[in-house]
């Protein structure tokens, strides 16, 4: 009689982390031109700031800041999230005002404490560059609007997945890519409850959660600020203060410093604030070091889309 006991370490058929495809359908004159737009100073008011200041590929999406920088040295309110796999949450910004990555992007073109400008001004300096002129031409029929900029900008932030992680590999069936401490670090990471917030492809940014469950988190820290009223913000519905959407945890590794207001300097730290007063428990070293050893397969692979 064959033995029907399963075997621990094989992947099971559903698993709350779903892994993220290899294959994506852009158009690559867009992406390109978004790509340009990410990068190019002329969105801020004073030519000195664009979204790659706050969200640099080569620090995990991040600036790795605890508030991002904007014109004139001015500093943030909150915690930049990271713009990898952006695409693939449910909502934008950690108070989730954005229904998407298009119209999240006018929320920093029009902040103060960010780009300080309008939509207008940026058209008019793109404008007087026959190089954008003909870009957007080529590729939009009205050119240079603001939508069209949006479009491009959000394109390109489509492109920017980062699948094959270790995680993912090992959820595909290589049983191999995970160490025998991994594979116990993602139990734990079950068994205790992270996963009843942090699942489905992006492990997070697919619902909205109170920061402070079990325990009065802001509260403990002190100084409360409007930024952490979180959706209370957008709904005025005081069920919703504190709320925030759940982080993805995918490249978490590398962009810390973590959480809205950035006070989650380590994983490790990170992991046993989210078990005090998200899961009400308190985790033994060992259960944070398998934790955050699992944690650390889920940096995937950026590829720059293929034109």
């Amino acid at each position: 009689m064959p033995d029907m006991t399963r075997n621990p370490d094989k992947p099971r058929s559903f698993e709350p982390i779903v892994p993220i495809p290899t294959n994506i359908e852009l158009d690559g004159a867009k992406v390109a031109l978004g790509e340009k737009l990410f990068d190019d100073v002329r969105l801020s008011r004073d030519n000195s700031v664009s979204c790659v200041s706050c969200h640099s590929l080569s620090l995990g999406g991040t600036d790795q800041r605890s508030k991002s920088i904007g014109i004139d040295g001015q500093t943030g309110e909150i915690n930049a999230p990271t713009v990898f796999n952006s695409s693939l949450n449910f909502r934008q910004f950690w108070d989730g005002r954005a229904p998407s990555v298009e119209g999240q992007i006018d929320g920093p073109i029009h902040s103060d404490l960010e780009m300080a400008t309008n939509w207008q001004d940026v058209i008019n300096k793109l404008e007087q560059t026959p190089e954008s002129v003909a870009e957007f031409a080529s590729i939009y029929r009205d050119g240079i609007r603001a939508e069209n900029i949006k479009d491009a900008i959000a394109t390109y932030e489509r492109s920017l997945t980062t699948p094959n992680s270790r995680f993912d590999l090992y959820l595909l069936g290589d049983l191999d890519a995970l160490t025998s401490d991994e594979k116990e670090g993602y139990r734990t990471f079950k068994t205790v409850g992270c996963s009843s917030c942090h699942q489905g492809i992006n492990i997070g940014g697919n619902l909205f959660q109170e920061f402070g469950v079990m325990g009065s988190y802001f509260k403990d820290r002190g100084n409360i600020s409007k930024a952490d009223y979180g959706r209370f913000n957008v709904t005025g519905d005081e069920r919703d203060r504190y709320v925030f959407k759940v982080p993805s945890l995918r490249n978490i590794s590398q962009t810390n410093p973590y959480f809205h207001d950035g006070t989650g300097k380590t994983l490790e730290d990170t992991v046993a604030t989210m078990s005090r007063y998200q899961l009400g428990r308190k985790l033994s070293v060992n259960e944070i070091d398998l934790i955050v050893g699992f944690l650390r397969t889920l940096d995937g692979e950026y590829t720059r889309y293929a034109r």
